[in-house]
């Protein structure tokens, strides 16, 4: 193995056979040229550890070979070591002014010729490994600045939404700069403009979709009237008409005092019928007659009512197989369609991850009244990674329970709390492994999911809300699977 690379530039051929004879015995690879003009071309074809220069050549003298090599970007960077016979003091000055960094005198004794050499190798190889450092040094300040100078422009985009619309409106929810965010904040500008049409909003579990709706409503002209949010499903099918189109004092037994329905209390506003694909179809008739005609019938009325109602719905189900089914009714979708919204769910939207990630810490931060964390990038490269089956919805809990984990510190990937890590990450997060899932899971999909729910009911002692966040799931999803299990239950 060689101990490095020397260059003998000298016109004797014994002093050559002399350094070749001293130094390839230690390991050194020895490459020669008999005259300058020579020597340049080996230098930059070898790219030698050290020179060898003798000064009193033919031609171009050492002194003017070493001038070369020092402007040459090639060969700049390589120590050259004269060799000379002259001990006058200037002849020593003009060497290190052509730039070497070292003589030897002849006669030379072959004990300072490996000494000065080694020396100067091992002065080289520090001067590269000190370049390398301040290379990667300087690499890491600019990756710095960048990261600081990217986080400056999200805190500043952020800014520019007031911390009370935000909270009001939940504007955080559009956080990010995807092109399929980009595409439903130009939906929901087109939509401000038409206050009547009705719209319907499809998407996964926990994207967003009651944002988008109230996004519509808070800038169309019905923003100063009511938003009326309803979740299909929560609604007890024996008092859905009643709730959703009111009801006169004594139409049926508990029915006390005159009540209005949601269609009325939202009279020149907005209605959000969240989960629309599980009302029932006697309702959905009902639903339909409404839109069209603009009137709602209490029970126990003898009249119909005007309404001025703009109707927004939204359902994670594919109502074309609910359709086909015959549990949805087709003339109620293309009157609801008349403008559809889809919600992307998070997974298709990485790169707005981090910046939804760090707007709810500062979120949650000021909240909680402390300074806001920074959120480390290995704990963003976890996130980044994550699937998030809850969507948006997740992400929000997860960091507001990693922001109480970390108490206030930088939050790492130790402090995230996901279902499922990717295979990369899951050592060192402390995240839940696949190994904590239920021993003898079911291999039908529709059968591990009923366990799963069975299983976070279990924990939760049957607390319908706990369980949906534990799952990252809509509390609807688990009315669906298992109606006759879940009571009232706090949220």
């Amino acid at each position: 193995m060689s101990h490095g690379k020397i260059l003998v530039i000298d016109d004797t051929p014994a002093n050559i056979t002399l350094l070749t004879n001293t130094l390839e015995p230690l390991g050194y690879e020895i490459f020669a040229a008999p005259e300058g003009e020579q020597g340049l071309k080996v230098a930059r074809r070898v790219q030698p550890d050290v020179i060898l220069l003798d000064v009193m050549m033919p031609g171009r003298d050492g002194f003017a070979i070493c001038r070369i090599l020092k402007e040459d970007a090639a060969t700049r960077e390589i120590p050259v070591l004269f060799i000379t016979a002259k001990q006058e003091t200037s002849a020593i000055v003009q060497g290190f002014r052509a730039g070497a960094v070292d003589y030897i005198l002849k006669p030379f004794q072959n004990e300072e010729v490996i000494s000065r050499v080694e020396t100067h190798l091992r002065l080289n190889r520090l001067v590269r490994e000190l370049k390398q450092k301040n290379d990667e040094l300087e690499t890491q300040i600019a990756r710095t600045n960048a990261a600081e100078k990217a986080r400056a422009a999200a805190d500043e985009r952020l800014s520019s939404m007031t911390a009370r619309e935000t909270q009001r409106w939940g504007l955080g929810g559009f956080v990010g700069e995807s092109r399929t965010l980009r595409k439903i904040l130009r939906e929901i500008d087109r939509l401000h403009q038409f206050g009547n049409t009705s719209v319907l909003i499809t998407g996964e579990s926990g994207t967003g979709k009651e944002l988008v709706a109230r996004a519509i409503h808070h800038g169309s002209p019905r923003a100063t009237a009511p938003f009326i949010p309803v979740n299909c499903v929560a609604i007890p099918a024996e008092l859905a008409e009643s709730m959703l189109f009111g009801h006169q004092r004594g139409a049926f037994t508990g029915a006390t005092a005159d009540r209005k329905g949601y269609f009325e209390l939202a009279d020149g506003g907005t209605l959000f019928l969240d989960e629309i694909g599980d009302m029932p179809l006697p309702l959905q008739a009902k639903l339909l007659r409404v839109l069209e005609d603009g009137r709602v019938t209490p029970i126990g009325a003898a009249e119909p009512r005007s309404v001025n109602v703009r109707v927004l719905a939204a359902t994670n189900a594919e109502l074309a197989q609910k359709i086909a089914k015959g549990e949805f009714r087709q003339d109620l979708y293309f009157r609801l369609a008349r403008y559809t919204v889809e919600t992307p769910p998070l997974r298709e939207r990485p790169e707005d991850i981090t910046l939804l990630a760090s707007h709810f810490l500062q979120f949650f931060a000021n909240d909680m009244g402390i300074p806001t964390p920074s959120l480390t990038n290995e704990a963003a490269s976890v996130l980044e990674a994550y699937h998030f089956p809850g969507n948006v919805r997740e992400l929000k809990n997860v960091i507001e329970r990693a922001l109480i984990e970390s108490g206030g510190d930088p939050i790492r990937p130790a402090h995230l709390r996901l279902l499922q890590m990717p295979a990369s990450t899951s050592r060192t997060s402390g995240a839940p492994r696949t190994s904590a899932l239920p021993s003898g899971l079911p291999l039908n999909l529709d059968e591990a999911e009923q366990a799963l729910i069975q299983r976070a009911l279990q924990q939760t002692n049957g607390n319908v809300a706990e369980a949906a966040r534990l799952l990252g799931v809509n509390r609807s999803r688990i009315y669906r699977r298992i109606p006759a299990q879940v009571g009232g239950e706090s949220d």
